[in-house]
């Protein structure tokens, strides 16, 4: 954050029993439980996850916003490179976004700054009011009122839903850590199989007619030659010589290791479903098609993206409105293409009701009056 961390802008600056084989060794390790490890597991690893998050946030910040009261410096400053898509990102991840405004030379708002969430603390009065705002980096803890000495805010806190905690809220990444280990899992099962020849593994069965059983010296130079010659994907297919008493018994995959595939769609479509995203829009197979996808990109404008823009941007603009007086933020629907069928309806919708005035038409389309034009 270099130089203006706080304060004004300076000049320069439990398993079922039954589970198949691929996830049975993620049941002793259990599910990861700090924001750290939920991250690597669900974002960092995860291409669904990735995916998913970077497609809300983004699409997010890419909104175009303005002022419908106040001055149109708040919408500038918002709508700034990185601040709404930095903001979503880190309510989808964290469930809690703290957006600093730091002023300029004239005292007034110059940007928006994001800070870390996993490394804020909230400070409360003896109500349980929150007053200041704890930020720990590198062994140093600043603290930073939330008003100033004239009582303008200075750090909002952006919050989602969470009904057991006062002061905090709740991520996607919990919801969604479950379901990303199992689709991490079967990803490092596939890679396994591509390692062993790419197919089931089977086994040596050594059968001599006199029943005796194999030297030492015999097991291990056979267990080697097995290694060298006939293991790993580029060895696949090719033929085994066994000598005599020696004969192949291939193993095949049980029914719950063959739901391999299932499981793991299964599980990507789970972590979507946490993060707000149709399945269609991350490339999930199985209802692919044009229609699907748009009428996916409609429902999750309406679904996901803009809640959660107004949330974000009432907030923004409480804290702006300190500032610069009465703010009120809101998105251009009628820029985005997605919705244009919806807008499209509605102007015919409106047109037609004959007991309407015009006046009255233009404030339901959000026009001002013709006189006021």
């Amino acid at each position: 954050m270099g130089s203006w961390w706080f304060g004004r802008k300076a000049a320069a600056p439990d398993v079922r029993a039954c589970a198949p084989a691929w996830l049975s060794a993620e049941r002793q390790a259990g599910f990861a439980r700090s924001y750290e490890t939920q991250f690597d597991e669900v974002f960092r690893r995860n291409p669904v996850g990735q995916r998913a998050v970077r497609l809300v946030a983004g699409m997010l910040g890419a909104l175009p916003v303005y002022a419908v009261e106040g001055d149109s410096q708040a919408a500038k400053i918002v709508g700034a490179d990185g601040v709404l898509e930095g903001v979503a990102a880190q309510l989808l991840l964290h469930g809690n976004s703290y957006a600093q405004l730091i002023g300029g030379d004239d005292d007034a708002p110059a940007e928006i700054c994001t800070l870390r969430p996993e490394r804020v603390s909230v400070v409360a009065d003896d109500r349980g009011w929150p007053t200041a705002y704890l930020y720990r980096v590198g062994g140093r803890v600043t603290r930073v009122e939330r008003e100033d000495a004239l009582g303008r805010r200075q750090v909002t806190h952006l919050r989602s839903l969470h009904p057991r905690d006062d002061h905090y809220g709740m991520g996607c990444l919990e919801a969604a850590c479950p379901a990303a280990t199992v689709h991490n899992g079967a990803s490092r099962w596939n890679k396994a199989l591509l390692d062993n020849a790419a197919r089931p593994s089977g086994a040596l069965v050594y059968d001599p007619a006199d029943g005796s059983t194999l030297s030492t010296d015999q097991f291990t130079r056979l267990k080697d030659e097995l290694a060298a010659e006939f293991s790993g994907s580029g060895n696949a297919g090719r033929p085994l010589l066994l000598e005599g008493g020696l004969k192949w018994q291939a193993l095949s995959l049980t029914p719950a290791d063959m739901d391999f595939v299932a499981l793991k769609e299964g599980a990507a479509r789970d972590i979507a479903l946490a993060f707000g995203v149709p399945p269609v829009l991350v490339g999930l197979p199985g209802d692919a098609t044009y229609a699907n996808a748009r009428e996916a990109g409609r429902a999750l404008y309406r679904q996901t993206i803009l809640p959660m823009a107004t949330r974000i941007l009432n907030g923004l603009g409480e804290m702006l409105g300190d500032w610069l007086g009465p703010v009120k933020l809101a998105v251009d629907t009628d820029q985005l293409s997605e919705l244009a069928e919806d807008r499209s309806r509605l102007w015919e919708q409106v047109g037609a009701a004959a007991f309407l005035s015009d006046d009255e038409k233009r404030e339901m389309l959000g026009f001002a009056p013709r006189g006021e034009a």
